[in-house]
């Protein structure tokens, strides 16, 4: 019998098998190997495309056990931008198909839910961005508006509705988006805030909104579906999440048993975005995507926000190493994992499952090439030429680009 156990199989020496099937919640996955959420950019009215199916059928027949549909939006202000894919009615026929088409390959499905919060660019969407504390907003060069308790409440609300909508258009689980500065992180970031009410101060009332959120997912869902919980372990900025705070959060939602389990993540796309990708800054390819004067503006001052960090090997291991410690909570390791030597490892130190990008990008059937040969290595060189991508369609730039999105 191939051994489901994951944590609890590794702490009594036994270690799984990554490529071997695995339990995560009620959903049975044909193995321990998660894509990861990345934007497809592949949603040009901010519903389904062909072109977004593609996107997830390519990793799906490549071998993983599920895939990520990258920021479903809850609401409309909670998209990054107005050609962001959000849950809503109008939306289900082309998750259906979507949920339908990566079923088919056999891999399993996840929405990823989030509210992006001061991340959210108010001048496309056409909304005021969430967030906090109310401020100047870099991003849409418009001022953020202080979420008040009943954009909070309703928010929290809206996350257990998309969950429903997911669950009628057929994903087999869920990703609550708890990182990189979107709203639920935005609160638990010292830095972004700074309020005085029953949101703000103690890192229990921080966290108030993340607690919300999951609970919320639960409660509606039951055990319907699998829910996992994208956090951050800490923010990579000063005076940002730190990893204690972020460790008793984590144990908050083990208590709660609100999550199935958690992907370790870390970074902000406010205030530094290349603290979760490591390796190199693509300033240059990022400014090509805008107009003369930001170009200039972003190849000039870019190396400030988009700093170097190097690449390695599971490179965010040494922190999650310290959830795995803590936590019996089933735990996703992403993060450098490219090749059979580091999903072992993965599993040898603990961890339930491991999660995949970038590498999937540059070759989506790099798993059953794993499989065929476990000394097969990644040809991705973590240049992150695919992240200024997502303005036309997310793909690994050094294979030729992607499907057009279709409307």
């Amino acid at each position: 019998m191939p051994d489901e156990t994951g944590a609890a199989g590794a702490a009594s020496g036994r270690v799984p098998d990554v490529l071997a099937p695995a339990r995560l919640g009620p959903l049975r996955l044909r193995n321990r190997v998660i894509k990861a959420a990345t934007f497809e950019g592949a949603t040009p009215d901010a519903l389904v495309t062909d072109a977004l199916i593609d996107y997830h059928l390519r990793p799906a027949a490549g071998g993983v056990a599920m895939t990520t549909v990258a920021y479903c939006a809850v609401s409309p202000e909670g998209r990054t931008e107005r050609r962001q894919l959000w849950m809503r009615p109008e939306a289900l026929p082309g998750l259906r198909r979507l949920t339908e088409a990566v079923h088919g390959t056999g891999a399993a499905v996840s929405a990823q839910l989030g509210h992006a919060g001061p991340v959210a660019d108010g001048r496309s969407n056409g909304l005021p961005a969430l967030a906090p504390m109310a401020g100047f907003n870099p991003l849409s060069m418009r001022r953020n508006r202080a979420a008040t308790a009943d954009d909070i409440a309703r928010v929290i609300a809206a996350h257990a509705e998309a969950a429903l909508l997911a669950a009628e258009a057929g994903f087999d689980a869920v990703e609550i988006h708890l990182g990189h500065n979107y709203l639920a992180s935005a609160f638990l970031s010292p830095r972004l805030n700074r309020r005085t009410d029953a949101f703000g101060g103690s890192l229990r009332a921080r966290a108030a909104v993340a607690l919300g959120v999951t609970r919320a997912v639960r409660d509606a869902l039951g055990d319907r579906l699998a829910i996992t919980a994208k956090l951050n372990m800490k923010d990579g900025a000063p005076g940002g999440l730190t990893l204690d705070d972020s460790l008793q959060v984590a144990r908050w939602l083990e208590a709660d048993g609100s999550v199935d389990a958690l992907e370790l993540t870390a970074g902000s796309s406010l205030l530094n975005p290349m603290y979760l990708f490591r390796g190199d800054a693509p300033v240059t390819e990022f400014a090509a995507n805008f107009p003369l004067p930001q170009r200039l503006a972003i190849r000039a001052l870019g190396r400030g926000f988009f700093r170097t960090y190097p690449y390695r090997s599971l490179y965010l291991l040494d922190s999650a190493r310290q959830f795995r410690a803590e936590l019996r909570l089933p735990l996703i390791l992403l993060g450098g994992v490219t090749d059979r030597q580091g999903m072992d490892r993965a599993m040898a130190e603990g961890f339930d499952f491991v999660a995949m990008a970038r590498a999937l990008l540059r070759e989506p059937d790099l798993l059953h090439r794993i499989e065929r040969d476990p000394a097969t290595r990644s040809e991705c060189i973590h240049c992150n030429r695919c992240m200024p991508t997502i303005y036309t369609g997310t793909h690994c730039p050094l294979t030729g680009g992607p499907h057009p999105p279709d409307h």
